[in-house]
Parts: C-alpha cells; structure tokens; sequence
C-alpha cells in the first residue's frame, strides 16, 4: 500500500510538473524578453459595433504601454501598466488618471476585456497552481486555480493548450462560485522568428448575450530593445502625440 501511495504521489507531482511547464512555454510565446504589437480590436454588442486599432510595447512581466491610433476621437489616449498599477492619459482633458483597485473589473475601452486583463497579463504563471486535466492528441486540458494570498478575481481557469507550438486554444474563466463568467478563444496560428502566436483573439462573456470582442494582431515583433521612457509616468503624456 506504501508503494502505491508513493507511486501516486510522484505521478501527481509529475502531471503537476508538465502543467506548470506548459503554461511557462504558453506565456513565453505571448511575451518573449519584449515584443511590439499593433492591433485592431472590434466590439460587438446586441445595439452597436465599434472598432479601434492601438499600438503596445511590453517588457519582462510587469511593463506594458498602449496607445489608441485610430479611431481619430480616441487618438493619443495612452495607458502605462506598471508592477500590478495602472494609468490613463486623455488628451481630451489633459489629465493622467490612476485606475483605482475597485475599477480593475471595468470593461477597458468598452469591450469586454477587464483592467485587470491589462494589469495582469503574465499574473497565470506567478499567481495560479497548474493541474494537467488530461491529453488528447495535442491538446492539452489544464485547470489554474489562484495559489494561496494570491490577489486575482478568477475562481478557476480551465485552458486548452496546443503542445505542437504551445500556443492557447480557449480559456473558460469562473468566479469563485464556480460559474463561467467568460471564453477566451484563440486561432489563426503565425510564426514570428522563434515564437509561435495567435493572432485572432475573441472574448465572450456569457452574462452578455451578442457581446463579442475580437482582436486581430496585425503585426508582432519580438525580443526588440523598447526605450525604458516608455515605462515611466512621463510616457503618458510624451508619446500620447
């Protein structure tokens, strides 16, 4: 019986191991050392649809900037993400505004991606404990749940992974009562250098029927040196022009 126990116990630390190692590779092809995209994303509601294209850079785990281009009403508004802190920049006003805690939850330019998406985009690897639910073929099912004193709002996480370039195919997002909340899914696979993306991202919210956001990388570059002044306060203002 103590040979069993230790036999699952090691094959549970070994799908516990492979999880965790998917998900590294997962957020590695997101990120690389830095990478430069332009996007276009569109917003679909049951009344109206609307599209903006923006410009990000992002460094490490903890650095992002993004700057809306087009349409021309939204041009130059600038957002700085900055060790778990966030700031806005309108130059209708003229004013840096700091995104407080009780408003990460808020649609970020009326879509329906949160703050919180914006602020803890690699928060998956630091803030969530890994479960391999199982494989077929490719495709990996793994289950994140929060690590303990973790500060998220997720309840579970249930992510289809391909393994063949680790990239994501959907993620189910619930809250702490188990109920799904949202979908993320993922296609049109590209190549850049050494890193394999998505490059159509779609969020559905399920308490939102016809609501439906898609993005579309225009354009990725990876692993570019980015100006530090990029990730500083002053940027908002300075590259908002």
């Amino acid at each position: 019986m103590k040979k069993i126990g230790i036999l699952l116990l090691l094959s549970a630390l070994l799908f516990a191991n492979e999880a965790e190692d998917i998900v590294r590779k997962v957020d590695h092809n997101m990120r690389g050392k830095t990478i430069y995209m332009q996007l276009n994303m569109t917003v679909k509601t049951k009344y109206h649809q609307r599209s903006m294209e923006m410009k990000t850079w992002s460094e490490g785990k903890h650095k992002s900037f993004v700057k809306i281009i087009k349409p021309s009403r939204d041009y130059g508004i600038t957002f700085l993400s900055l060790n778990g802190q966030m700031w806005q920049y309108v130059p209708t006003i003229e004013r840096i505004i700091k995104i407080p805690p009780s408003m990460m939850l808020q649609n970020w330019m009326g879509s329906d991606i949160t703050n919180d998406d914006m602020v803890k985009q690699s928060s998956i690897v630091d803030d969530y404990s890994a479960k391999l639910l199982g494989k077929k073929g490719s495709v990996a099912t793994i289950e994140l749940t929060p690590k303990p004193n973790a500060a998220v709002v997720w309840g579970k996480i249930v992510s289809q992974i391909d393994t063949r370039h680790y990239t994501g195919i959907k993620d189910v997002y619930y809250d702490e009562n188990g109920v799904k909340v949202r979908m993320f899914t993922y296609s049109q696979v590209k190549r850049f250098g050494s890193y394999y993306l998505p490059t159509v991202w779609q969020v559905k919210p399920f308490n939102k029927p016809g609501h439906l956001t898609t993005l579309h990388v225009k354009e990725a570059s990876y692993d570019k040196p980015i100006d530090p002044a990029y990730f500083s306060k002053s940027a908002l203002k300075r590259f908002s022009r």
